[in-house]
């Protein structure tokens, strides 16, 4: 609620109040609104203007403030900070002192809440004293003099930027060392130079390789593995790695006597067909790296006959595969019968998102005999993994593997065996039943399909759960708990601050594009289909829903996202949603530049960051919806952290995951989304394409929510089959990680 009546913006220390108090008594007195969701902004004006009328800009709003908090219980107070240096555009050390000084006295003034770019604050501690006393002497009307003051102390620091006192005393130590200093802490400042004088220094280029970027690496590898590093300073660590080797690359092929370099092994790395979602590979891939082995990257969407000539061609040690989505895991076990079928002897790691031990035991291990097939976790298991199998160790990996592996395959067959199973019609007939009335159905205030282009990513930051993001770089925990975390928390602020740095750039130099396109239908459920139809009442099109067959306690039902649709034979119009969304059109350009500069850091922050976007923009259009397209929550008030809890009415679950796990019901919401028109296709594995996108299906009902599937019986399989028109042999290879 800003400082605003009928008679304008409020710029005294009285409008202020008088406007604030007035609000207040609205909406707590008469509206019954809660008073601790009421946040007053009471206007942060510009300083040292060198206009009479506004020395007392910053005073009068600390006293605004005080006074808020002191008489108006509950409320709140915010503001606009880079607004009251806005006289100084152009001077970042200025704005700095100035926004941290503000906020200083702020704060102890009473205000909670704040808008300001991280980036732009200095520590209120390091401030220099004579800045600081001048900044003050304005903010806090001091003296006559005080904007003169600071005005002609700008002047003798214009341009400058912030001197920090940094300990370079590693710069007086060996080359090797300095190599090893910059290689562990990821800085890029010297290495050209380094690198240039430990090539002088060798008979040969390559040794630099061999000799103190090795040593460094190997440096890197003990503290990440100790536990001493994470995965992001890895990731940095990369990045000087690569700028250093690629320096040498001219030298090294001029060498006529470089011959083959030794490495700790060559792996092949490959996000299978079908599949565009390679952020866990490129990690896997740094950290093997960062470790000394030789990778060899093919990208994403990688056909099996690829991966074949590849490994053999190149001479590989290892093939790892990756995959996001389920059907990927149809197509591991279609390389590794291929590898089998082919004799290969290659081992094979399995990794990504959608993989399992259980699914590489039971479905992909025993397809491929000749060689070991390991179920890597995560990339900080990957060098252990990779290690062991090219080192002395193998033997014996394959043997607990196997092991291992053969106790899963049991475990799951007697799992399997003492798993209760309802049949198909039994299923059916304990369906939920929820109510359908007036109540329950809420008639949109928009029926049809809406796309929306351009849509501000400053006002899609707002939603990011920031959480899965911390999880992509391997440092688990709750955002915000984890940044204070005893063992983690230093790195994850340093992670979560260049997120911030990189995401205040992308969205003002406009590096990616976010679009979305939404839908509501009139729609009735038949059987376990939903029908949609046109406004004049045709049949559109329809969704196949699945159902739950497990026997459950007698109270339970067993369920379909058919049910939270108003049955055709129940008189009642009901209705039903979709929506895509994407994020990512824009972004090759920019990961491209940063490989090119040999920059693994920021390519893969980007990805990251474009992927938490695209679902925080998927929340932000759900709300969008429940109050105002559709319009059936319009009096919701939620915080970002209760939208993250889905603590909402309504569901937007996706097909091709839990409550329907069938990525083939996504050409037909494509198709009625025209989703094309925002730049987003799906691959022949329904995986979507640009991989910063969400798609799914909204439900209102007040009764739904989300639910696993679980496992299915081939009795719902062969009516599903018959159901979509679908060959069953195909629908059985989709939904084979579901069958029963």
């Amino acid at each position: 609620m800003m400082a605003f009546d009928e008679a304008g913006q409020a710029d005294t220390y009285e409008r202020r109040i008088e406007i604030c108090e007035r609000s207040y008594l609205v909406l707590v007195d008469k509206v019954g609104f809660a008073p601790q969701d009421i946040i007053f902004d009471p206007n942060i004006f510009p300083v040292a203007t060198g206009m009479e009328e506004h020395r007392l800009n910053a005073i009068n709003f600390f006293r605004a403030a005080k006074w808020i908090r002191e008489n108006l219980p509950g409320a709140h107070v915010s503001g606009g900070v880079s607004n009251v240096s806005f006289s100084f555009r152009g001077n970042n050390v200025v704005r700095e002192a100035i926004h941290s000084a503000f906020l200083y006295h702020g704060i102890r003034a009473g205000m909670d809440m704040g808008i300001v770019n991280p980036t732009m604050l200095e520590v209120y501690d390091d401030i220099p004293k004579d800045l600081l006393d001048r900044v003050e002497d304005v903010l806090l009307d001091r003296r006559d003099d005080a904007t003169e003051r600071l005005l002609e102390f700008a002047e003798s620091v214009k341009g400058e930027t912030k001197k920090r006192e940094v300990d370079l005393s590693w710069r007086d130590t060996t080359v090797s060392k300095r190599l090893e200093h910059a290689l562990v802490h990821g800085i890029t400042d010297w290495i050209i130079e380094d690198t240039e004088t430990a090539r002088l220094e060798m008979n040969r280029p390559l040794e630099v390789i061999e000799g103190p970027l090795m040593d460094g690496m190997n440096v890197v590898g003990d503290l990440f593995g100790s536990g001493k590093m994470f995965l992001p300073q890895v990731v940095k660590s990369a990045r000087v790695r690569k700028k250093s080797v690629a320096y040498l690359e001219p030298y090294i092929e001029e060498d006529k006597r470089a011959g083959e370099s030794t490495t700790a092994g060559k792996v092949l790395l490959a996000t299978v067909k079908g599949d565009v979602h390679d952020i866990g590979k490129n990690i896997v891939g740094v950290v093997l790296a960062c470790n000394g082995f030789e990778i060899i990257d093919l990208g994403v969407m990688v056909p099996p006959e690829r991966i074949l000539a590849e490994a053999i061609e190149k001479n590989v040690d290892l093939i790892g595969l990756s995959g996001l989505i389920t059907p990927s895991l149809d197509e591991m076990v279609y390389v590794a019968k291929e590898l089998q079928r082919n004799h290969s002897k290659i081992p094979l790691l399995i990794g990504g998102a959608t993989t399992s031990r259980v699914h590489t035991a039971v479905k992909i291990e025993p397809e491929y005999q000749n060689a070991e097939v390991i179920h890597v976790l995560d990339a900080s298991r990957s060098v252990t993994v990779a290690g062991s199998l090219l080192g002395n160790n193998r033997k014996r990996l394959a043997t607990d593997t196997k092991a291992e592996y053969e106790r899963i395959r049991t475990h799951h067959a007697n799992k399997k065996a003492q798993k209760k199973m309802l049949s198909y019609e039994r299923a059916k007939e304990n369906k939920l039943k929820p109510e359908f009335n007036s109540e329950t159905i809420r008639v949109p205030n928009k029926l049809g399909v809406q796309v929306f282009e351009n849509v501000d990513l400053n006002e899609v930051r707002e939603y990011i759960d920031w959480t899965p993001f911390f999880r992509t770089w391997e440092l688990h925990g709750i955002y915000p708990r984890l940044l204070e975390d005893e063992i983690i928390g230093t790195e994850a602020k340093k992670l979560f601050n260049d997120a911030q740095e990189m995401l205040q750039t992308l969205i003002e130099e406009k590096w990616l594009t976010a679009k979305a396109v939404v839908g509501i239908w009139p729609a009735n459920a038949v059987g376990d289909d939903i029908e949609l139809y046109a406004e004049d009442g045709s049949l559109m099109d329809r969704f196949h829903m699945l159902r739950e067959q497990a026997q459950f306690a007698a109270s339970q039902p067993n369920l379909s996202l058919s049910d939270y649709i108003a049955p055709k034979g129940s008189g009642m119009h009901d209705f039903m949603g979709g929506f895509a969304v994407t994020t990512g059109l824009g972004i090759e350009e920019h990961t491209k530049r940063f490989e090119a500069q040999h920059d693994d850091y920021s390519a893969i922050m980007l990805k990251a960051l474009a992927d938490r976007l695209a679902e925080a923009l998927a929340e932000m259009m759900h709300q969008k919806v429940r109050k105002e397209i559709w319009g059936y929550a319009q009096s919701e008030s939620l915080e970002n952290q209760d939208l993250i809890d889905e603590k909402y009415q309504g569901i937007r679950p996706a097909p091709g995951y839990p409550a329907c796990p069938d990525h083939t019901e996504k050409p037909t919401l494509f198709k009625l989304l025209e989703a094309d028109r925002i730049g987003m296709e799906l691959t022949e594995s329904m995986a979507m394409n640009p991989a910063a996108s969400v798609s799914g299906w909204y439900f209102a009902h007040p009764e739904s929510r989300y639910f696993g599937l679980g496992k299915i019986q081939r009795d719902q399989l062969e009516d599903y089959a018959e159901r979509k028109n679908e060959d069953l042999q195909v629908m059985e290879r989709w939904l084979g990680p579901n069958l029963f």
